[in-house]
Formats: C-alpha cells, sequence, structure tokens
C-alpha cells in the first residue's frame, strides 16, 4: 500500500452551469458508475429558473428562505427535491461536458424519488444519497428531512434529518420504488447511521456490498459501516454491521471508523495507492481530505489533505461560508487513481466544483 501523497492540485471550476433547462443551482453530486461504461450522477435539492445578480439565492433581501419550497420564489421557475444526468466523459481533464440531464413527459427536470403520500413540498425533503447498479437493477440510497419555516442560525435554511432509506428501480423507465420496512421507507432512523452514503464493490469479490453510513452524534460526523449479500442489497434484514471485531445484526452495535465529515463521504478501490480511498469534507472547513485503508473496514488513516477551497465573494453573504459535500468520482480518475476528480460545493454559488488532484 502507497503513501498517500499530494503532488498538485487544481479547481477546473464549477459545472453544470452550461444547460438547456435553465438549471441555475444543485447539489450533492453523488455519481455511480453504471454497467455500460456511463456514470449516473445524482443531486440533491435542484434550482430551475433564474437568478438576480448580486442577490443571494437563499435570502429575499434580508429575509432567509428557511425551509419553504423556492418553486414560485426569487425568479425560481420549480425546484425538484432530487434530480440526476448521465454522464459520458470517461475523465474529468476537460471539465463534466458530455452529459444528459434525465427530464420527464414535460420535458423539466425529472424528479427520480417523488414526495409520497402525506409528504408535502414545504415541509419534507428526500435528498440524495450513493447507489449503485446490480445486474440491471439500480438501487438508489436517500435521506429525508423535514424543512423548518424558520431558519436555523448561522445559516439561512434548516433541517432536521428523519432517517435514510433505499429505493429500487431500472433504467429503462427511471422509475423507482421505495423499499419498506416494518411499513415505513426509513429504514435507519434519525438516531443511526444513514446508510447508503456510499455503496462498495470490493476490490477482491468477497459476494458482498459494503455501505456507508453516517450520523451525527454531539456535534460530531461519523462514518460507520455495514455489509449485506449482493443478492439481498435491498433487503435490510441481510445487512450487518462492523462492531469493531465482526458483524453484528443490531445496528445498534455499529462502531464508527472514522470521522469528520459533515455527511456525505466516497469510498472506492485506489489501484495506484493498492487500497481503499475515502475522500470527504473536513467539517465546513473548506478542506477535502482522504483517507486509506487495505480493508473496507479499516482501520482507516489519518485525513491526508487534497484541496482546501476558499471562496473569493464580489458580494459576501449574509451567512457564514459553507463549503460541503467533498468526493471523489472514480469514473472520472486517469492513469490507475494516480489522477483523482473530486467535487465539492459552496452554497452560496451552489454548483459542484471539480477538482483534479495528482497523486505522487
Amino acid at each position: 500500500m502507497k503513501k498517500l501523497r499530494v503532488v498538485s492540485a487544481a479547481d477546473l471550476g464549477p459545472q453544470l452551469m452550461d444547460n438547456s433547462h435553465r438549471m441555475v443551482g444543485l447539489d450533492g453530486a453523488f455519481s455511480i458508475r453504471l454497467e455500460d461504461g456511463t456514470a449516473f450522477w445524482f443531486f440533491g435539492d435542484t434550482v430551475v429558473g433564474k437568478r438576480t445578480p448580486g442577490d443571494s439565492l437563499w435570502y429575499e433581501g434580508s429575509v432567509p428562505i428557511g425551509g419553504l419550497d423556492m418553486s414560485g420564489k426569487r425568479g425560481v421557475e420549480y425546484m425538484p427535491n432530487n434530480t440526476g444526468l448521465i454522464l459520458r466523459d470517461r475523465t474529468g481533464s476537460r471539465g463534466l461536458r458530455d452529459y444528459s440531464f434525465l427530464l420527464n413527459d414535460q420535458n423539466r427536470l425529472r424528479t427520480l424519488l417523488p414526495l409520497e403520500g402525506a409528504e408535502h413540498h414545504d415541509r419534507d425533503r428526500i435528498w440524495c444519497q450513493h447507489g449503485i447498479e446490480i445486474d440491471g437493477r439500480l438501487i438508489l440510497s436517500f435521506i429525508k428531512v423535514i424543512t423548518f419555516e424558520e431558519p436555523r442560525w448561522p445559516f439561512p435554511v434548516g433541517f432536521e434529518i428523519v432517517g435514510s432509506g433505499l429505493a429500487v428501480g431500472s433504467r429503462d423507465d427511471w422509475k423507482f420504488t421505495r423499499i419498506q420496512k416494518d411499513g415505513d421507507s426509513v429504514i435507519w432512523k434519525a438516531d443511526e447511521p444513514h446508510f447508503g452514503v456510499a455503496f462498495l464493490r470490493p476490490h477482491v469479490d468477497d459476494g458482498f456490498i459494503y455501505v456507508y453510513g453516517s450520523v451525527q452524534r454531539d456535534g460530531n460526523q461519523y462514518c460507520h459501516v455495514a455489509r449485506v449479500p449482493r443478492a439481498f442489497i435491498i433487503d435490510p434484514s441481510k445487512y450487518r454491521y462492523f462492531d469493531g471485531k465482526g458483524w453484528s445484526d443490531r445496528v445498534e452495535d455499529a462502531v464508527a471508523v472514522f470521522d469528520g465529515m459533515p455527511s456525505e463521504v466516497s469510498v472506492s478501490w485506489n489501484a495506484h495507492l493498492g487500497s481503499y480511498l475515502a475522500v470527504h469534507s473536513l467539517s465546513i472547513t473548506g478542506q477535502i481530505v482522504a483517507r486509506t485503508s487495505a480493508t473496507p473496514w479499516g482501520p482507516w488513516s489519518e485525513p491526508t489533505l487534497l484541496w482546501h477551497a476558499k471562496p473569493q465573494y464580489a458580494v459576501p453573504p449574509p451567512y457564514i461560508p459553507l463549503l460541503y459535500a467533498g468526493k471523489e468520482h472514480p469514473s472520472l480518475a486517469d492513469d490507475g487513481g494516480r489522477v483523482l476528480y473530486a467535487t465539492y460545493i459552496e452554497f452560496e454559488e451552489y454548483y459542484p466544483h471539480l477538482i483534479r488532484i495528482e497523486l505522487d
């Protein structure tokens, strides 16, 4: 296993701004390698319409928007909770160029996991996590959140996480069904790790898929890992949780394998390093860091800095800088993983920035 050392890094700028759908912002930016060699990118709240130059996207004058649906406000036409696109670029060297957003029958950006039942657009959100394609089925993970009309200082929005779940569907029609556990699509509750933040096929096939979940406790965010037989990935009863020594059927036994990210992380096998690679933001500091491990469950190394984002504002927003959602996109890597591509989001700009990272 090689030591992780960065030779150079560069910010290739915000991506996906050049689109024909009037999309003016989106976050999340999880990527899933598909079996046909393309990649599916999964996003959270997506803003369609227009922006007012010089104005904050998240404020109406001096009043923060809180957690309400922005559709019909501030020049926003509509705001899907989650959207996706197909990316055909096999490298990130030129940025994200060859992509197609998924559309509905009205030629609008498709909401892949729509609200259901009593869920209300001014209160409930179904936000993207990661996913995986297995034998033609696409499994997506999501977190369900409740938003608040009033913001939660110091940010202009406010929400709390209800939990996470899974949905299964097909690329034939892009329709998905949420998996139920005890009559509820929330499988892992608010105080449990929100599994599905990353899915991993191990370098050597052992019959399992490894699934990572994060949870906040005592002001810090912790990452946990579960595994499930490949054939039973949508069966919550088959998940087993790493307890520090082995695999337990009780989620309460899950132990943290590392910490420090806001909530999102990527995990992949890196052939250049000869190890597994986890990439995440370090809290909301703007730092994007990486850790390595010989196994999917650790022990994981201490974080190595890959990039430190320092936004420059023409007009500073009326809240502290919020940089988050750091993660790697393995389908874009060059030279066997020696050159990495990662994204992060700056909340005011609200587009994924693409970072090129060259390792020793």
